[in-house]
């Protein structure tokens, strides 16, 4: 059993060594526009992704301001998803240290709809059927307990005197963070992919963006509710 799993351990930092030098992916799409579906259609092909709860544990290091953690955090996978990346700047900190990198925005078919898929799944995840209020966010042990409360404050800009899905705000800020990303990869269009998965042809568009054949013609849906 012992060596079995030192065995493990030096397959998995071998494994490391071997692609912290590949090209990267990074999907800084909004949560909640489709980018678990992305990575698992990545991992289909074959790309190591990033362990998503290990990332989730970031967000005080983003917070901070502090990206030294990220990028150590990058050099374990080709791919990565969801928070902190799908959040404010971290893309122009990525982008600047993996300069082969490739970017995909996901997107819904409008804001209101993004923020209605967000709503139904925080209200299944944190609020038990309901919209979730302060005091549920604060008890609820996702990741760790109180971590949806402290990052809805910080991520959002709100206040405990805002409702926590104050749709204004979450909207604003859904448009500023696609706009900041459209802004800033004006002139590199060979470096982002902006999808919606609703597109009939949008994995068609995937495969061609990353160069590989197409062999299916849908995204692979694991599970349409996993996504924060």
């Amino acid at each position: 059993m012992i060596i079995k799993k030192v065995s493990q351990k030096i397959g998995e930092k071998l494994k490391i060594l071997s692609i912290k030098n590949n090209c990267k992916y990074f999907c800084i799409g909004a949560n909640k526009t489709g980018t678990t579906s992305i990575g698992n259609a990545f991992k289909e092909l074959g790309f190591v992704v990033g362990n998503q709860r290990k990332a989730e544990f970031l967000m005080d290091d983003y917070f901070k301001a502090n990206y030294k953690n990220i990028i150590k955090y990058c050099r374990t996978g080709e791919v990565f998803q969801d928070v902190p990346f799908s959040c404010p700047n971290t893309f122009k900190i990525v982008d600047k240290e993996f300069t082969d990198s490739k970017f995909i925005l996901t997107i819904r078919d409008s804001p209101d709809q993004w923020y209605d898929s967000l709503v139904g799944f925080h209200t299944r995840l944190f609020g038990n059927g309901k919209l979730p209020t302060w005091e549920d966010l604060k008890a609820n042990d996702y990741v760790y307990l109180g971590w949806a409360y402290k990052n809805r404050q910080q991520l959002f800009g709100l206040s405990l005197n805002d409702h926590p899905y104050d749709k204004d705000k979450l909207v604003k800020y859904y448009e500023d963070h696609n706009r900041a990303i459209i802004e800033y990869f004006k002139d590199r269009p060979n470096d982002l992919l902006i999808i919606n998965l609703s597109d009939k042809e949008a994995y068609t568009k995937f495969c061609r963006f990353i160069n590989i054949e197409p062999k299916k013609v849908n995204f692979p849906w694991k599970n349409k509710t996993t996504e924060i």
